[in-house]
């Protein structure tokens, strides 16, 4: 068996499961699940259509790892609508399955584990699939921790020189799960630096990019690149998906786009994994870049939804509305003393509720775990689902002063 599989840790879920393995939840409530941030609101009917009107001739055939002409074009004219960023599709666009599996790829890809040192360097609390990427690549990763006074923002300067040297690969969530920061103009520009010094390749993680709660969308990688001068994009790929955009997690589609030179090598290496998106799934990919109408819809939905069930859970905890995506990042009251199990497990018990420990979105690190005494609440649901988990959150906290 190869070694490396043994450095992996059990998945947050896997833990949440053990955790409450031993817990009869109060039969009186229905169960409400906000643990798992797979979204919920309706498919999109056009994306549903072209799905169904694509398999009369969509199965007949394999698909290449590049996509179809037509595919990567509708990516690249995205890119420039959402951000005024222009790509090349032929040679800077790359469909992927769904983020998940093209952020694993990229570090087999990029990550040399013969030199000295080998590092990967991502946010703390982060998406364990960077974690597992590195370790699996031969590398190790550093954990760059997140500043609850700069609203969780990533902590780039804590990270030390030497760290810096070694680097091969640094992972940007942003916006950031499960926080929500959104990386603003200026921490791009230290990140190229710091590229440009040591020679690191970034991957920019941007899947929740459309779910936003401000007037200005999110600023992606690509477009800061842009913005610095920097239109080649060199040692610099970003990771975008359809499943939050348009809740089609289970289509599995999204693509990448940046340094040609990068995504050349990750082609070969995703064209001997055997990674080629369907015909069928391509033509509901294209139906779907092509419109914004949905997920404007999307959008005001998830708005209108955390315009509700926020107020409702400040009053009685240490949460604000994020910068971006689908989460709520809860400190736990003090009457748990941060800890984040223990509150998950009173609160499942007690009113049959799920919410995911913050510990368990992070590693201990430099002396702390920062994701310790708070939770993650994915508002995915309907409105009046969360809305009805979170008046039981409040009766929790009331009941247990």
């Amino acid at each position: 068996m190869n070694p490396l599989l043994s450095r992996l840790q059990p998945y947050p879920f896997e833990r949440l499961r053990e955790l409450f393995a031993p817990i009869t939840p109060n039969p009186a409530y229905a169960p409400i699940s906000l643990g798992i941030g797979e979204p919920k609101h309706a498919a999109p009917e056009l994306v549903k259509q072209a799905l169904t009107a694509a398999l009369g001739s969509g199965l007949s055939g394999y698909p290449a790892t590049t996509g179809t002409p037509a595919l990567r074009q509708a990516c690249a004219s995205w890119l420039q609508r959402r951000y005024g960023v222009q790509v090349n599709p032929s040679t800077q666009v790359l469909p992927v399955n769904g983020t998940r599996e093209a952020l694993f790829a990229f570090a087999q890809t990029v990550i040399d584990p013969t030199r000295d040192g080998a590092t990967v360097v991502c946010p703390n609390p982060f998406y364990q699939i960077y974690e597992g990427a590195a370790l699996l690549s031969g590398a190790t990763p550093y954990y760059a921790p997140s500043d609850p006074a700069r609203n969780f923002a990533v902590d780039w300067d804590s990270v030390p020189e030497a760290v810096w040297a070694r680097t091969q690969l640094l992972y940007v969530c942003s916006p950031g799960n499960p926080t929500g920061a959104v990386m603003p103009l200026d921490e791009w520009r230290k990140l190229f630096a710091l590229s440009d010094r040591y020679g690191f390749v970034i991957a920019s993680d941007e899947c929740y990019s459309e779910i936003y709660f401000r007037d200005e969308p999110p600023l992606g990688g690509l477009e800061a690149a842009t913005q610095l001068g920097r239109s080649n994009f060199e040692r610099l790929v970003a990771f975008t998906s359809l499943s939050k955009r348009s809740n089609v997690p289970g289509l599995r589609s999204g693509f990448v786009a940046g340094d040609a030179a990068i995504l050349q090598q990750l082609l070969l290496y995703r064209t001997y994994h055997g990674s080629a998106m369907s015909p069928v799934v391509q033509t509901a990919s294209i139906a779907a870049w092509n419109d914004e109408q949905h997920v404007i819809d999307n959008r005001a939905q998830y708005r209108a939804k955390f315009a509700q069930v926020t107020p409702l859970l400040a009053s009685v905890m240490d949460v604000a509305l994020p910068d971006a995506g689908f989460y709520l990042w809860a400190a736990v009251p003090e009457r748990w003393q941060g800890r984040d199990t223990d509150f998950a497990c009173e609160l499942l018990a007690q009113y049959n509720v799920t919410v995911l420990p913050g510990s368990y979105l992070a590693r201990q690190a430099q002396g702390l775990n920062p994701g310790q005494g708070r939770v993650r609440m994915a508002l995915v649901a309907e409105t009046a689902e969360c809305l009805e988990a979170a008046q039981r959150i409040v009766q929790f906290i009331q009941s247990n002063p």
